[in-house]
């Protein structure tokens, strides 16, 4: 935990996003008023990142990667609602944005060092994207399995989205995530050194990613093959995500926050 090294500027930036994600949280607030307070969070989420990485002291790490996740689920999440206005998850992703922003804070990383190869931020890139859709995937997943509780309960009729949509949007997310995971240990295998990625290494790292890999490689050939869906094809998905968290997350919180190690 670094706050002693965050400058005003940054720590002006989390707090207001933090502050501007708890207002659509608020239950007394109108779904119009909510959506603008939501869509200013979400912009001040993404000055936050930029400054993490673009700011006086240019920083990264395993927080910063929550929270970029965070930041691409929310995207979805705007794009998705201009396209299923009963989608209604407002209250939980303004939770895990403010979560993020303040996580980032505490735990803002290692100093970033200036790279001569283009070929590390495109693996960057393509690892943070990939976490986005799997991500995405699993809130999905869980508004899947939230729906499908409340039809076998008979509850009030209802109003949100399809269960058989937010299925087949479960399984886009997750295939998305998988191609994108796919280019990440490619990308990983073939630069190697001149990605600055120090090779392929079968450390914790790789071997977490290619058990993620693996399992959501079952989850789509379970799919086309076998038809999965439901339970079944929602434990497989997180599962596979709790692997991949812990690839590149897991291990550098180990090294961050147990260890107190930047490499």
């Amino acid at each position: 935990m670094i706050l002693s090294s965050a400058s005003p500027a940054g720590v002006i930036l989390t707090l207001a996003a933090a502050l501007a994600y708890a207002v659509p949280a608020a239950k007394r607030l109108d779904a119009r008023h909510a959506r603008v307070a939501l869509l200013v969070a979400w912009v001040l989420h993404a000055l936050v990142l930029a400054w993490s990485l673009l700011g006086d002291a240019p920083r990264f790490g395993f927080a910063p990667a929550l929270s970029m996740t965070a930041w691409l689920v929310l995207t979805v999440y705007a794009v998705e609602r201009q396209l299923f206005p009963q989608l209604e998850a407002r209250w939980a992703l303004a939770a895990l944005g403010a979560a993020a922003v303040l996580l980032a804070w505490l735990f803002p990383g290692t100093p970033l060092h200036v790279s001569a190869s283009p070929l590390l931020p495109l693996h960057w890139a393509l690892g943070i994207a990939s976490y986005g859709l799997f991500a995405a995937a699993v809130v999905h997943a869980w508004l899947m399995m939230r729906a499908e509780r409340q039809m076998r309960r008979a509850s009030e009729p209802q109003a949100g989205v399809p269960l058989l949509t937010l299925e087949r949007l479960t399984f886009r997310f997750a295939t998305g995530g998988f191609v994108l995971l796919s280019a990440t240990l490619l990308a990983g295998a073939v630069f190697g050194e001149a990605a600055g990625v120090a090779g392929w290494r079968w450390d914790h790292k790789t071997v977490f990613s290619v058990l993620a890999w693996i399992a959501f490689a079952t989850l789509l050939l379970g799919r086309m093959r076998f038809g999965w869906r439901g339970r079944k094809a929602v434990r497989v998905l997180y599962g596979g995500s709790l692997l991949l968290l812990l690839a590149y997350v897991g291990s550098r919180f180990v090294l961050e926050v147990m260890l107190g190690r930047t490499a």
